[in-house]
């Protein structure tokens, strides 16, 4: 069965991002005429984006949550509580670790923290590209790490969250801590961003069986 025009399917995007990333864009023009895909921006403050997230699924009730990176950290507490299918793309289940990691943005340069001021990769509704990673945003994280699964269990659909991993991924690899709480694993050969292309031919097909089997 195609998708239907009157569902909606909420896409959260990854930390750096916003809702006109590379990957909100694709699903958008996958399901052109099917569904109506949702890319609200999410706050860096993870109970902010939850909250956002809440109460977009109160007024609009997605009928599929689909995340990508620290979206599928939020998709899957919220789909643990409101029993919504959801796909995790790449999901990111230690953030903290992520915000304190030290990068560097090629061999000969020294290593940095992330810890300071950042621009987001992608354009934001409200024209601000700017914030900040500190020790107070890196506890918010802890906080909700520590209880991130507390309502996963089989009388909220277990079987209705899957997750997607891509074989090139060198920032998450959360499969095996995915596969502890959850029986529907994929993986695609991509990096943890996934391409325009990538989306259609992964994304897309796993979203349009989570929409008919809601049915």
């Amino acid at each position: 069965m195609i998708a239907q025009k009157d569902k909606k399917i909420l896409f959260l995007h990854g930390f750096f991002a916003s809702g006109q990333c590379v990957p909100a864009l694709a699903l958008k023009d996958a399901f052109k005429g099917r569904a109506d895909v949702l890319t609200p921006d999410l706050s860096i403050h993870p109970k902010e984006s939850l909250s956002l997230i809440k109460e977009i699924c109160d007024k609009e009730h997605p009928a599929v949550l689909v995340g990508n990176s620290c979206g599928s950290f939020y998709a899957q507490m919220v789909a643990s509580v409101t029993g919504k299918p959801a796909l995790l793309g790449n999901p990111h289940f230690k953030m903290t670790e992520f915000l304190k990691s030290r990068i560097g943005e090629h061999q000969f340069e020294f290593l940095k923290s992330r810890i300071g001021e950042h621009q987001f990769k992608s354009p934001r509704k409200d024209g601000n590209q700017k914030f900040v990673i500190d020790d107070a945003l890196i506890e918010e994280f802890a906080e909700l790490e520590s209880i991130q699964f507390d309502g996963c269990n089989l009388s909220n659909g277990i079987d209705h969250v899957w997750g997607l991993f891509g074989e090139q991924d060198t920032l998450a690899h959360f499969e095996p801590l995915f596969l502890e709480h959850y029986n529907h694993s994929f993986d695609f050969p991509g990096g943890h961003t996934p391409t325009a292309e990538e989306v259609r031919i992964w994304y897309v097909p796993l979203v349009e069986k989570l929409l008919n089997d809601c049915d």
